[in-house]
């Protein structure tokens, strides 16, 4: 498949949507709009549209999903950035949603942006179908308080001190792995994939999450920010313990080649074509934002 045509596919189902939203003079989802709209590699809408197609033709039939999965993200995005959060000013090149609308309308936005992922995903299974239930729930538990929230508490509690390598895994699992690992398992859910394929890809996204994170830390330090569209160094200035901190850049470097062999490795044990998920777990290793 084509990345750049389902990215463009994707904006263009998010654009439609809110097309057909009122204006509103609290500009709430102007707000909602501006972060979605400044750019992203959209890797966990991607994910689940390649791992889709593996078992099913047309892609389209998933794109309200793959939507608002970006719409969680992006809810995660503006509430990072906040002052009370990581204090950030630059995001994918632009200033953050805080800095344009100011800290309140940016968390409304925020909540905005969750609230109208759940709507879609329950408006999706109104049919009655087992597959997009199964689907909505796995990623509104990804994205709670057991998932993506817990790694984020995780985060903001370990600001100024060393934690354990254990106490690490834990937060990067949540963070950064749930919504990938959901993109993954929830595209094979809603293409009908047997249950030996659905246990090789839950490991397949554990391991793609826990490389992700630790190449955005690699390029927290070493990143171009022209490139990155975000600041360096941001994790340094907050006092946090990243995989850097750990373990140094070069064995970071190693353990992101490692686990991606790794997801290589399971990909192969799955009887259906893996090829498009090959090429985008090699491009993630390669990324340079």
């Amino acid at each position: 498949m084509n990345i750049e045509l389902l990215k463009e596919s994707v904006e263009k189902w998010i654009d439609n949507y809110f097309k057909a939203k009122p204006e509103d003079e609290n500009k709430n989802f102007e707000a909602m709009k501006y972060s979605l709209k400044v750019g992203g590699k959209r890797v966990r809408p991607i994910l689940m549209i390649l791992t889709y197609g593996m078992y099913k033709k047309d892609y389209r039939e998933i794109l309200p999903f793959a939507a608002a999965l970006e719409m969680i993200h992006t809810y995660s995005l503006i509430h990072d950035d906040l002052p009370c959060m990581d204090n950030d000013d630059l995001r994918r090149g632009k200033p953050t949603n805080h800095k344009i609308y100011g800290e309140a309308v940016a968390v409304l936005a925020g909540d905005g942006l969750l609230n109208e992922a759940m709507i879609i995903m329950l408006d999706q299974c109104l049919d009655g179908s087992l597959n997009t239930i199964k689907a909505s729930n796995i990623i509104a538990k990804a994205s709670g308080a057991e998932g993506m929230i817990a790694g984020q508490i995780c985060d903001i509690l370990s600001e100024g001190i060393v934690i354990s390598e254990e106490k690490l895994l834990y937060m990067h699992k949540n963070k950064t792995g749930q919504l990938i690992k959901a993109a993954v398992v929830c595209g094979a859910i809603l293409g009908n994939a047997d249950e030996d394929d659905l246990c090789y890809l839950k490991e397949y996204g554990d391991k793609l999450g826990l490389a992700f994170q630790i190449k955005d830390d690699i390029l927290d330090v070493i990143g171009d920010v022209a490139i990155l569209g975000k600041n360096t160094k941001g994790d340094e200035s907050n006092n946090k313990t990243t995989f850097i901190t750990m373990y140094g850049l070069e064995k970071c470097k190693q353990k992101c080649n490692d686990l991606t062999q790794e997801c290589f490795e399971i990909l192969n044990q799955i009887t259906v074509n893996t090829k498009c998920l090959e090429e985008i777990t090699e491009s993630l290793l390669r990324r340079e934002y």
